[in-house]
């Protein structure tokens, strides 16, 4: 594991961020951010669970670049099912643009079989919200270099129904209680999962984390929710359909998270969004 990058809230560690976290290659190597932490000191990241090892902490995982697996573990083949491929990608860093206490700027290379298909170029900013949230904004822009055109897939996208997760995804603790999942009009894993909403929030035993898309592509995109297996949250790139990148194309996400300390209910959670996106 290389050094971390320390993010700082208020003069005070909310997050490590690892360029190189893990050297598996069945884990699809990639940058990630654990542990991350409430403002209260409450770890609301996991690092390579016993039930995924492939889960890293907060960090942007895609399941099919161009039949390439960077999400890590088995991929999903129509008619098949999940099948253990020798087809695992490696997101690595070039570079910080930019590097400061409260956020960086940083290029990546997405390499297969020795290939570059993406160039992304990430940022990520921290703001404090009050005494008890702070906010995590994370931009990536992934720019096909191929020459020719790619697509994003998912295990949705080869056949598995409702899985079209792949893009932006967080890993939460595992605790005795299952974690609660909400959006502003609606409730639990079975309501939300695979849905559009403009704020999503999942809430453990002493922590409340609420995701929002910040742009209106990005909003656009359902929440991939895991609760009663494992608590998770992320975007779904391919949702439905294989998403197509043109040679030279770029594709933008921004998603703002709001790290809180405390089981939110639904009223304080749409009010710390509201501050974060517009901080």
């Amino acid at each position: 594991m290389t050094a971390a990058t320390v993010l700082s809230c208020a003069g005070r560690p909310v997050a490590h961020y690892t360029t190189a976290p893990v050297a598996e290659r069945r884990c699809s190597p990639r940058p990630c951010l654990h542990p991350v932490r409430t403002p209260g000191g409450v770890t609301v990241t996991e690092l390579m669970p016993a039930d995924h090892l492939h889960h890293l902490g907060a960090s942007v995982a895609v399941p099919d670049v161009a039949g390439h697996n960077f999400w890590g573990g088995r991929t999903f083949v129509r008619d098949r099912g999940p099948t253990e491929l020798d087809n695992h990608g490696e997101q690595r860093h070039d570079g910080f643009k930019l590097h400061d206490r409260d956020g960086f700027v940083e290029e990546l290379s997405w390499v297969a079989d020795g290939r570059r298909l993406l160039r992304e170029h990430r940022t990520v900013a921290v703001t404090a919200l009050d005494d008890t949230a702070w906010a995590l904004d994370l931009t990536f822009s992934l720019t096909n270099t191929t020459g020719e055109e790619v697509s994003i897939g998912s295990p949705a996208t080869n056949g598995r129904p409702g899985a079209g997760y792949g893009g932006f995804f967080w890993r939460a603790p595992k605790e005795a209680t299952e974690a609660r999942v909400f959006t502003a009009d609606a409730d639990g894993e079975a309501a939300v999962h695979g849905r559009c909403a403009d704020w999503l929030a999942l809430a453990g035993e002493e922590w409340t984390l609420v995701f929002a898309g910040a742009t209106a592509r990005t909003r656009e995109d359902p929440w991939f929710v895991r609760t009663a297996e494992y608590p998770g949250v992320g975007s779904s790139l391919a949702a439905g359909d294989r998403l197509p990148v043109a040679a030279g194309g770029t594709v933008v996400r921004r998603v703002v998270t709001v790290v809180a300390d405390g089981r939110l209910d639904r009223g304080a959670a749409a009010a710390l969004v509201r501050k974060a996106v517009t901080a």
